[in-house]
C-alpha cells in the first residue's frame, strides 16, 4: 500500500470522513440484536445472521476476527492458499488447514443468496482484506512512515517556533505600550481599570490564545504522524476523544440548559430587587419614617435578616430543580448527604441562632447595656445570632454562646435606668447603742456626697435586721449610670466610712463578741481631737 500524501492523510484523518472502500452489507436489514459485523483491518467485511450451533453471532464474528488477525501476523502465511470447500451442510473458507468461516444454509437463506455465491464473495472480502493488512505492515510501508515522520517532525518544529515568535513580539509589544499607549479605563472621574491592568490582562488573553494555537497544531500534529503506521492508526482520535468528547457534551448540554439559565437568571433579578426593596421597608422603619404598633426599632436589623433569609430560601426551593442533575439520583444522594452531615454537624450552632433570635424579640438586652449573665457581669458590646459577646470593668472581652445567654438568668442593670434610675444598696451593721436617727442622717450624709447619685429619687434607709449584737441598715441610692456602678459603690463606701468616723460611730463588721474595751478609730476622728488642736 502506497502512502497518501500528507494534506490528504491529515485531512482524512481530522476530518474523519466515512472510508469509500468500506464493504457494503450482503443484507439490506436485519434486527440489531441479531446481527453481528466481522470487522477487520478497519472495513467490515460482511455479518453473521444467526447462530451456528451454540455460537451466537456475536462470538462467531469475534472467532473469525481472531482467526483473520492470527492470519496476518503469521509470516509465513500464504495469501492465495483460501480454499472454498463445499459440504452437505455448510460450505467452509479455508487457509491451509483452518476454518475461517462456515456458511450454512440458515445463513444463506438469511442474506437471500445462494451458499456458493455467498462464499465467494466472502472469500474475495477476506482475500482483499488480509492483502490490504500485509502491504500495510510491509517493510517499505514501515520506512515510507518514517520518513514521513521526520518530515512532520521537522515542519512542526519549524511551525513552532514561528509561533513563539510570533507571540514573544506580541508579550514585547505589549509590555512596552504599559505606560505609554495603553489608556485606563475611567468613567468619569472614576478608574475603573488602569493601564497596567488592561496590560496585565491582554497579556493573559494572549498566552491563552497561544494555547490553544499550539493545541490546535498538536491536533493536526498527531494524528497525521499516528496515520504513518498501522499500529497507531486511530489512537490519535482516540486520545482526542477522550478529551473533545466531554467538551462537546458539556457544550450540547449548556445549549439544552439555556431555557433553565433564563429562568434562573429571572429568578434571581427578582429575588435581588425584591431583598432591596424588604431592605429599604427596614431601613425607613428603623428611621422611624414607618412606625408598626408593637415593632421596635432594635428589632429592625435582625428581621430584616430573617426575611431576607426566607425570601433567598424560597427562591433556592423554586430554582432548584432547575440546577444541572438535579433530578439525577447522585445529585439527589449528595442533597440527602449535606443536609444530615449540616444537620448533625449544626445542631448547637442552630441552638445557638434560634436562642439568638429569642433574645433579640425578648429584649433582654441591647448594646451598651450594663448586664450579669450568670457569672459575668460587664457592658454588651456585640449581639449576633451565634454568640453575646461583653466587656467587664477590666477591659475583659467575653464570648457567651446564645444558647448558654438563655438558659442563664439574665441581669439588666440599664433597660429601666434613664427612666425609673437604677437603685443601688449597701449595708452596714451598727451597734444598738448608736441611735437610729443618726446612723440614718450620717448614711444619708454619705449618699449627698457622692457623685453620680440622683437627688430625685431621694436616698433612703432600711433596717433589714436587728440581729444579736447589732443593727443591720441598708442605704439605698438611684443613679442613672449603670455603667459607673462600680465607682459610684466604692466613692460610697469611702464617703460612709468618712461620715462614721467624724461622728466617732463604730462600723460593726467584722463580728464581734463582747463590748470593746476601746474603740479602734483614727485619731483625727478621736473625740475631743478637734479642741485640743485647736
Amino acid at each position: 500500500m502506497k502512502p497518501a500524501p500528507l494534506l490528504a492523510l491529515l485531512a482524512g484523518i481530522v476530518i474523519a470522513a466515512p472510508r469509500a472502500g468500506q464493504a457494503q452489507q450482503d443484507t439490506t436489514a436485519a434486527p440489531a440484536q441479531t446481527v453481528a459485523p466481522v470487522v477487520f483491518a478497519g472495513d467490515t467485511l460482511f455479518y453473521f445472521h444467526t447462530r451456528l450451533g451454540s455460537f451466537l453471532p456475536q462470538a462467531r464474528a469475534q472467532a473469525v476476527v481472531g482467526r483473520l488477525m492470527k492470519l496476518s501476523e503469521n509470516p509465513l502465511a500464504r495469501l492465495d492458499s483460501l480454499v472454498i470447500n463445499e459440504s452437505e451442510t455448510s460450505t467452509d473458507i479455508l487457509a491451509g488447514e483452518v476454518i475461517i468461516v462456515s456458511i450454512t444454509d440458515a445463513e444463506a437463506a438469511a442474506a437471500g443468496l445462494p451458499r456458493a455465491q455467498m462464499a465467494q464473495r466472502y472469500a474475495q472480502k477476506i482475500f482483499a482484506a488480509l492483502q490490504k493488512e500485509t502491504e500495510s505492515t510491509s517493510l517499505k510501508s514501515i520506512l515510507l512512515g518514517v520518513l514521513f515522520t521526520v518530515i512532520a517532525i521537522v515542519v512542526a518544529i519549524i511551525v513552532f517556533k514561528l509561533v513563539n515568535r510570533l507571540f514573544a513580539g506580541a508579550f514585547s509589544r505589549l509590555e512596552a505600550s504599559r505606560s505609554t499607549r495603553m489608556p485606563a479605563l475611567k468613567i468619569q472621574n472614576l478608574e475603573v481599570l488602569s493601564a497596567d491592568r488592561i496590560t496585565d490582562t491582554l497579556i493573559a488573553l494572549t498566552k491563552a490564545l497561544r494555547f490553544i494555537v499550539v493545541l490546535v497544531l498538536l491536533y493536526f500534529f498527531l494524528p497525521l504522524v499516528f496515520s504513518f503506521f498501522p499500529w497507531t492508526k486511530g489512537l490519535a482520535t482516540t486520545l482526542f476523544g477522550y478529551i473533545f468528547s466531554p467538551l462537546r457534551a458539556v457544550g450540547r448540554a449548556l445549549l439544552s440548559y439555556l431555557p433553565n439559565i433564563f429562568f434562573i437568571a429571572i429568578i434571581a433579578a427578582v429575588t435581588h430587587y425584591t431583598t432591596k426593596f424588604i431592605h429599604w421597608i427596614f431601613n425607613e422603619i428603623g428611621k422611624g419614617t414607618i412606625t408598626l404598633p408593637g415593632f421596635y426599632r432594635e428589632w429592625t436589623e435582625p428581621t430584616f435578616k430573617i426575611v431576607r433569609f426566607l425570601v433567598i430560601a424560597f427562591a433556592v426551593i423554586v430554582v432548584f430543580p432547575y440546577l444541572p442533575g438535579a433530578q439525577s439520583p447522585a445529585f439527589q444522594g449528595v442533597s440527602v448527604f449535606l443536609g444530615i452531615l449540616f444537620s448533625l454537624g449544626s445542631a448547637s450552632a442552630i441552638s445557638n441562632v434560634v436562642a439568638g433570635v429569642v433574645l433579640t424579640y425578648t429584649r433582654a438586652f441591647n448594646l451598651r447595656d450594663r448586664v450579669k449573665i450568670g457569672d459575668t457581669m460587664g457592658e454588651v458590646t456585640e449581639k449576633t445570632l451565634l454568640v453575646t459577646r461583653i466587656r467587664t470593668i477590666k477591659n475583659t472581652d467575653i464570648t457567651i454562646p446564645n444558647a448558654m445567654v438563655l438558659s442563664s438568668h439574665i441581669i439588666n442593670y440599664s433597660s429601666s435606668a434613664k427612666e425609673h434610675g437604677l437603685i443601688l444598696n449597701t449595708t452596714v451593721t451598727i451597734g444598738y447603742d448608736t441611735p437610729w436617727r443618726q446612723i440614718h442622717e450620717l448614711l444619708l450624709a454619705a449618699a449627698r456626697n457622692t457623685e453620680n447619685i440622683l437627688a430625685a429619687p431621694p436616698p433612703f434607709v432600711y433596717q433589714i435586721g436587728l440581729d444579736d449584737f447589732y443593727v443591720r441598715y441598708e442605704l439605698n441610692v438611684c443613679t442613672d449610670k449603670p455603667h459607673l456602678m462600680g465607682k459610684i459603690y466604692s466613692e460610697l463606701h469611702q464617703h460612709i466610712q468618712d461620715r462614721f468616723n467624724e461622728a466617732g460611730v463604730q462600723i460593726m463588721s467584722p463580728h464581734y463578741i463582747g463590748q470593746p474595751e476601746q474603740v479602734i478609730l483614727p485619731a483625727e476622728y478621736l473625740p475631743g481631737a478637734k479642741a485640743a488642736s485647736a
